[in-house]
């Protein structure tokens, strides 16, 4: 472990202190857009009078999407913005940082453009997140770090609900799965290139079919098909 020296130590701590009241100077005034404050009445409206904090999630994640597309990344919630969030409910501060520090789905420290969330549990293990790590790995993407260009985020989460179709990543909104080695990096390739991509599985399979096709019930892929007459 290094060591800094005193005055490197109380330097460093000076550097912090004031990096973190640059941020919050920038985010002190922290307001929705019109767009945003139509859509954060609307969704308080959904609670009984009294019951305005339970909106908290939809508004937490209301202001990380404004800050992300202010900032063009994915967003991130900093304590300006949750102390905003928490007065528009009429909540304490503290009740709503709880709230933002519980849940991944909230970023606490700035993410690039697009978040790699990639899945290391068991079935994807199994099925080769090894590779799709080693991927990200060799396209510059570190795990717990931004790329110095501010496009990739990668961070390993645990099971994001797609066990039949790992290993997979979540990429912003949207789900990867069926991932190898090769399939990831062209994913990243494209993205990097500011290409579009298609989401969901990345081999031939309708969402999580078997490969190649259904086994069973082949009539419901294309229509809503009538079986009771040939039982």
């Amino acid at each position: 472990m290094t060591i800094l020296p005193a005055d490197k130590l109380s330097q460093s701590s000076t550097d912090t202190a004031l990096e973190n009241e640059a941020i919050r100077e920038r985010w002190r005034a922290f307001a929705w857009t019109d767009e945003n404050a139509a859509q954060a009445a609307k969704i308080i409206a959904r609670y009984p009078e009294g019951r305005q904090a339970s909106a908290v999630m939809p508004l937490l994640d209301l202001a990380q999407r404004q800050i992300g597309e202010e900032t063009n990344t994915q967003g991130w919630l900093l304590v300006p913005v949750i102390e905003f969030v928490a007065a528009e409910l009429d909540m304490p501060y503290m009740r709503a940082y709880e709230v933002a520090t519980f849940y991944t789905m909230y970023n606490l420290v700035p993410v690039g453009r697009y978040h790699v969330q990639l899945c290391g549990t068991t079935p994807c293990l199994l099925r080769g997140s090894d590779d799709v790590m080693a991927a990200c790995k060799n396209k510059g993407l570190l795990k717990g770090k931004t790329t110095p260009d501010g496009v990739f985020t990668l961070t390993e989460v645990e099971c994001l609900g797609a066990c039949a179709n790992a290993p997979m990543v979540q990429i912003n909104d949207d789900n990867f799965e069926d991932l190898d080695y090769d399939s990831m990096t062209a994913i990243l390739e494209a993205l990097a290139n500011g290409e579009e991509v298609t989401p969901g599985p990345q081999v031939e399979r309708q969402v999580s079919c078997p490969e190649g096709g259904p086994t069973s019930l082949a009539e419901m892929v294309d229509a809503n098909h009538d079986y009771r007459s040939e039982w």
